[in-house]
């Protein structure tokens, strides 16, 4: 078959494809262990998770969800490396859950989202463990859910994905550190687990629109201070009063 760019095919697991490219243009793969991801799936398709699928291995699809979800990885991974296993894991999720639906799976809508202990563990773990690389299990784990529900139900609970909010946890931790420590832009991107000062300089310039450095400058300035420019994703939204 012959695809235009941006198309989207599934390959079936367990069969070798092969792909043509014209010499201008990119083909990029995103790989799916089966052993990894069924369990999180059947959560969602009833136990069914690979009759959904079968019908739509080899065809051309065209999906917006999975198109924004691969363009929101890509982009990220741009900016901070290699994907983190939240990050991976919270993207696999929301394109193997839209594969199911294309494939006719009855998904059940979100309805409701943590309690109120599982949301105050699960944030307080994220806080805790910053300069690791936290995965969608752990804290699915410490909410005692699946991956798959936990994802959506944290959405619901807290606004956004657990991606995003961990990324604005350590956009505040890493402004907490230029403030009030001498530490060097390394080591504060290290503790706030970033894998060095470069990545913590794209983050830095997507959400601040300016360097750690810089950052650093101007809060330490009472001049300068005032015109820290601000982004809406750069610190966590306030627990709300239970």
């Amino acid at each position: 078959m012959t695809s235009r760019k941006g198309d989207l095919t599934v390959a079936a697991p367990n069969f070798a494809s092969a792909a043509i490219t014209e010499s201008n243009r990119h083909l990029r793969t995103l790989v799916f262990p089966l052993a990894q991801w069924q369990g999180m799936l059947d959560a969602a398709a009833n136990g069914d998770f690979s009759s959904y699928l079968a019908p739509i291995y080899g065809r051309m699809l065209d999906s917006s969800v999975i198109r924004s979800a691969l363009r929101n990885l890509w982009a990220l991974s741009d900016v901070e490396g290699a994907p983190s296993r939240l990050l991976a894991q919270a993207a696999g999720c929301e394109i193997l859950a839209e594969l199911c639906r294309v494939g006719g799976a009855p998904l059940a809508p979100a309805r409701g989202g943590l309690a109120p202990w599982a949301e105050r563990r699960c944030l307080e773990m994220m806080r805790a463990r910053l300069s690791e690389d936290v995965s969608l299990d752990e804290l699915a784990a410490e909410a005692q859910l699946s991956p798959y529900h936990f994802a959506r139900m944290f959405k619901q609970s807290v606004g956004v994905p657990p991606r995003v909010y961990l990324t604005r946890l350590r956009l505040e931790k890493a402004c907490e550190l230029l403030e009030l420590t001498d530490q060097s832009v390394t080591q504060i991107a290290l503790e706030v687990g970033y894998s060095s000062s470069q990545v913590l300089a794209r983050v830095f310039l997507k959400h601040r629109n300016m360097s750690p450095t810089d950052y650093r400058r101007a809060v330490r300035d009472p001049v300068r201070a005032i015109t820290i420019p601000q982004h809406s994703t750069a610190s966590p939204a306030p627990m709300r009063a239970r």
